[in-house]
């Protein structure tokens, strides 16, 4: 009996100091300030005010753009979309909790609270569309440190302007910039930095028309009836893939020149041939160079491959010149009234031989008209047959060795 009354006391006294050990447990856990204490403590209406810059001398804000997707650019509107990470970080010492004893060091907080503190009321001031996204929630990180600092982060879908000079299309770079500032402070209020970051490439961008060359920052002080602001400043530099114009306008006009050249090679009686060659050449360089503009703004200057273009559609308009001369040339004549090699052979006999030396002994047809009647008559008869045509094929020979000479440059 007494052996279970020492059991009984020594049962009481264990449980005892089990009791208090736990009590003492979940007293050094109340101690700490959790979460939703702290800014419930924070943002009292009585002690925390949104409106009020949180420094009088000036609240210094670092900004850092990470780039996330860059979704298009376009000549036609002069502007290119993307999806960026805008991250700001600035200190507000009235959301300081350090001397609260809090169980972190840094609290993150849902998208509602983020209207309910002071920020700097930063935007792209020049861009054509911002929103952040907001599916399936507003997509905003804050995160406020025990020493005031706040880190905001929101991931936003922005479209912005391009400079676009085409003047040496499709051997181009384009420059797009994005300009960011505090809408609402000026630089007394708000002094916008780049953060150490700047602009962060997430990853390596693939476009079907550009690649992403250069990303330049800078910060520029912009002066306006309403006061003095930081500007921001951002400038994506694109160069275009020219492989593609290169495979569907560059070689084909050039093939098509040289097709061209071929109805040099056809005599010059072939007339319905030759123009049939030449016709089609140019009106397929005109389709090509229709259907690259179509894809392009208007502008009123001159560009790259406007020079090409125009150059390919003269080398082909001057064949078909040549072509209008050669048919001038042989208008009175059909294919069976051309003088055979025998007969050309005979003529050439038929004439005197000339005494003196030169051209006029190599072509004895050319003579001047006045070296006698005999000469009057073989000049007339070796004109009548073999001027046209001879005519017609050496302005054939030197238009083909014109167009190969132009061709190399």
């Amino acid at each position: 009996m007494l052996g279970g009354v020492v059991w009984m006391v020594l049962l009481c006294l264990v449980g005892a100091q089990l009791e208090n050990s736990v009590a003492d447990d979940f007293t050094t856990l109340e101690s700490c300030a959790n979460d939703s204490t702290i800014i419930d403590l924070l943002l009292k209406s009585n002690l925390y005010n949104k409106h009020r810059v949180p420094d009088p001398n000036g609240v210094v804000v670092m900004v850092e753009f990470w780039v996330q997707e860059i979704s298009s650019v376009s000549e036609l509107t002069s502007d290119f979309e993307m999806d960026i990470y805008v991250n700001e970080i600035w200190m507000d010492k009235a959301l300081r909790f350090d001397a609260m004893n809090p169980c972190k060091q840094n609290i993150t907080l849902s998208h509602h609270v983020f209207d309910k503190i002071w920020t700097p009321n930063s935007c792209f001031i020049n861009s054509k569309m911002a929103s952040i996204h907001d599916s399936p929630f507003r997509n905003i990180y804050l995160t406020v440190y025990s020493n005031g600092t706040v880190w905001t982060n929101y991931r936003v879908k922005v479209r912005g302007p391009c400079s676009m000079d085409l003047s040496s299309f499709p051997l181009d770079k384009q420059k797009c910039t994005l300009i960011y500032q505090s809408f609402n402070y000026n630089s007394d209020e708000v002094k916008m930095r780049w953060g150490e970051g700047k602009v962060f490439q997430m990853k390596q961008f693939s476009l079907p028309d550009f690649d992403l060359v250069n990303i330049s920052t800078r910060v520029e002080i912009h002066i306006s009836p309403a006061g003095v602001w930081d500007e921001l400043y951002v400038t994506f530099t694109f160069q275009r893939r020219y492989v593609w114009y290169v495979l569907q306008a560059y070689i084909p006009t050039y093939l098509t020149i040289f097709i061209s050249w071929v109805s040099f090679t056809l005599g010059p009686y072939a007339i319905p041939a030759r123009t049939m060659l030449g016709v089609n050449s140019l009106l397929a360089m005109i389709m090509m160079f229709g259907n690259i503009m179509r894809n392009l703004p208007r502008v009123s200057y001159v560009k790259a491959i406007d020079v090409w273009m125009l150059a390919c559609m003269t080398f082909n308009f001057c064949s078909l010149l040549e072509l209008a001369v050669i048919g001038y040339l042989t208008k009175n004549a059909s294919p069976n009234e051309l003088p055979n090699r025998r007969q050309t052979d005979d003529t050439k006999r038929s004439c005197p031989r000339p005494t003196s030396s030169g051209f006029l002994m190599r072509h004895p047809w050319r003579q001047a008209v006045g070296a006698g009647p005999t000469r009057t008559y073989c000049f007339q008869k070796c004109w009548s047959l073999l001027g046209p045509v001879y005519m017609a094929e050496r302005i054939d020979r030197a238009s083909n060795l014109f167009n190969e000479k132009c061709s190399v440059f």
